[in-house]
């Protein structure tokens, strides 16, 4: 779940956000549309992209009443991973691994990243691109834009969308994607993918809907404009002394592994930590009494992604168990 689409955030458990319906009127939504139009025209879009877009679209309102009423669950650490880290998954992962070496390391040698992590991602996104969503992205996005709640955010990802299909990259009828617009095989919102979406297999489009090379390169060339280290993993759960200091938990404060070493943290089993020369951050995504992790810069360019504690260790726990 890319940062740059919208996230549904784990906060209240296994409650419902009841905000009250007020769905917008599909009697007003034709001048709104004209003026949505003028404004992609002053942008460049093309007025057979426009007609071709727009053809047939009126707000739909199960979208809006998914937005209204969004599932939020509380999930520990523990009960996260045990749901997203399965064998079915990791087991896939490995096959997927095997059969795409490959192009994973044609794209490691390009970008610097290893394959393990695209896979994870693939994985966590879309279950390796089994499931990408069914919900027109521009019949989505012109909803939630003409909409009042996020009208703003997500006419930026319309006028995103338009721009994609003036491209070529993707015909209408196959932009695809999740209700609230994220599209493809690694759910980029259409921003995301106008910034970092590669063509990868040199066919002239950014296709991250069936194009493997694409999808790959996409995800390695987000992941590299946010600092990833090749030669590096994510981090490492660790132990902590009784008497540690919580005030230095979270990816404010960061301070090399030596620095870690002499509060007391130790790895897991109890040996001392690696001695190199790297910088982490200390957090405990479930609390004092949960488990804690010392993480490195891939680590938050894979939070960049999705800034969730849970899905950045569910994609590193998925890519360490991938290579076990």
């Amino acid at each position: 779940m890319c940062v740059k689409k919208y996230v549904v955030m784990f906060t209240v458990a296994f409650t419902f956000a009841m905000l009250p319906l007020s769905y917008p009127s599909a009697a007003d939504f034709g001048e709104w549309l004209s003026g949505l139009k003028a404004e992609a025209k002053a942008k460049g879009i093309s007025e057979a992209t426009l007609d071709t877009a727009f053809a047939g679209v009126q707000p739909i309102q199960r979208i809006i009443k998914l937005d209204r009423n969004q599932p939020e669950f509380k999930k520990d650490y523990w009960s996260y991973i045990k749901m997203t880290v399965t064998k079915s998954r990791i087991k896939k992962a490995r096959q997927l691994l095997i059969k795409h070496r490959a192009l994973l390391e044609e794209i490691r040698n390009r970008y610097g990243v290893q394959p393990r992590f695209l896979v994870a991602i693939w994985g966590m996104e879309t279950n390796f691109g089994t499931y990408q969503g069914n919900f027109p992205v521009i019949g989505s996005l012109a909803t939630l834009a003409y909409d009042t709640r996020r009208s703003g955010f997500f006419r930026a990802e319309l006028l995103n969308a338009l721009k994609i299909l003036d491209e070529g990259h993707i015909d209408v009828s196959d932009m695809q994607g999740s209700w609230a617009g994220a599209m493809g095989q690694l759910q980029f919102m259409p921003s995301t993918f106008v910034s970092f979406a590669v063509d990868g297999d040199k066919d002239g489009r950014k296709d991250i809907w069936r194009s493997l090379p694409d999808v790959f390169a996409s995800a390695a060339n987000y992941l590299s404009k946010y600092n990833w280290q090749a030669n590096r993993t994510w981090g490492r759960e660790v132990r902590l002394p009784s008497d540690f200091n919580r005030k230095l938990v979270g990816l404010g404060t960061k301070k090399p592994l030596s620095e870690w070493q002499k509060m007391g943290i130790r790895r897991l089993t109890g040996r001392d930590l690696p001695e190199v020369d790297i910088e982490a951050s200390l957090i405990m995504p479930s609390g004092s009494n949960g488990p804690a992790f010392l993480v490195y810069r891939n680590y938050r360019a894979i939070y960049r992604w999705n800034p969730s504690h849970l899905y950045t260790l569910a994609v590193c726990r998925l890519s360490d168990r991938i290579t076990e």
